[in-house]
Parts: C-alpha cells; structure tokens; sequence
C-alpha cells in the first residue's frame, strides 16, 4: 500500500523563495499569507525573522484549513541589522539608494527565519493549530565601500534589489556589492534556507532525494 505523500505549500509572495524551494524537485504550492510584518516593540532581529515565519505559515493555514488539513506549510522571513538598526526591503530605488549608502563599508548580520507548520497535527473543533518546527540561520555580509555611481548603476542593472532585505540580491549582481559572506547556507541570504529545510522536511518524513 503505497503512502500517499503530504501537500507541500509554500506560504510566500516571493518568487525568490520559490525558484529556491523549486531546486528541491518536490511539487508544491504558493499561497500568499495575510499577516502583519509590523515589528514588536524591543524584539530582537532574530526572534522577529522567526515569529513571521511561524505568523505566515499559520496565517495560510487557518485561510485554508481544510484544503491545508495534510499539508506541510513552509513560511520564512528575513531580517537584516547593523549596530541595532534594522533594514527591510527598501521598496523603492531611491530607498535602496539610501539604505546602500549606509550600509557601505560596514557588516550586516541576515537572520533567516524558517517555519515547517505541519497541518496533520492539528485537530479541528480542538485549540490545536498544528506543530510547528523552527529554524533559524544567521549570516554576516561585509559590504564593500560603495561609490554613488556603483549604488545607482548596480540598482538600475538590477532593478529587484529594493525588493530584497538590505537591498542586496546576491545571487544576481548584488555579489558585487559583497566584500565578504560567512554563514552555514548560502541559499539563507537568498531567502529560504534550504539545508536546513531539508532537515526539518526528513523530520516530517518528506525523504527529499526519493521525493515521497
């Protein structure tokens, strides 16, 4: 009798993120979680990138508990800091501009917040929302000194950065902005760490290399 393998969903509007999870060869789902990013009075960058993982996983299942009821539900976030301060997606060029010229020269620690919800542990009627397994990957980036002409000309070549935590794309041209990486996963910088991903799905029992 064969087992029939749980719904993989990814709970993100990132396409960055699923080009990532789509390297894993597993079929899967994007649905875009409604939650609020607002970060918490005092929180800590690493506990913030951790609750909006969970928050966005949940958030995808409880809109969708019955179509979800046997699902896996991977949601994530990233946050980077430098000396306290906190930098998100910038949103627009000139706000990448800005958020460039701070962080030339200096060291810029990511975290990556990684949340596996699995659906099949919660109970309908009852207070359970599902088990969740947390992962958190941190990553410290030295950026180069930046001149004002290789900000604006590394933004108009690579327009997606001001959707990109920090402004900085590394897999695309933002590497040019790096002077030096050092973490556990690369693909954590990115936005989805998937070693660590990888664990927490053979934990679920989702054997990645055989696919089932």
């Amino acid at each position: 009798m064969s087992i029939v393998p749980p719904t993989l969903v990814l709970a993100s509007a990132s396409p960055f993120r699923r080009e990532l999870l789509a390297r894993l060869g597993l079929p899967f789902q994007v649905h875009v979680p409604n939650c609020d990013e607002t970060p918490r009075p005092r929180e800590k960058p690493q506990a913030l990138a951790l609750r909006l993982s969970e928050a966005k996983a949940r958030a995808v299942f409880a809109a969708n508990p019955r179509q979800f009821a046997d699902a896996l539900i991977i949601g994530s976030d990233q946050v980077a800091v430098c000396e306290g301060k906190l930098y998100g997606k910038p949103g627009s060029h000139a706000a990448a501009v800005a958020q460039l010229r701070e962080l030339s020269g200096r060291c810029v620690h990511f975290f990556t917040g990684l949340c596996l919800l699995d659906a099949r542990t919660a109970h309908e009627g009852q207070k359970l929302e599902g088990i969740v397994h947390l992962a958190s990957v941190a990553t410290r980036v030295t950026f180069r000194f930046l001149s004002e002409d290789e900000i604006e000309q590394y933004l108009v070549r690579e327009p997606a950065a001001c959707h990109c935590a920090g402004s900085a794309k590394s897999e695309g041209l933002g590497i040019a902005l790096i002077a030096k990486m050092e973490g556990d996963d690369p693909n954590a910088l990115i936005g989805l760490p998937l070693i660590a991903l990888c664990d927490l799905l053979r934990a679920a029992g989702v054997a990645v290399l055989q696919g089932t």
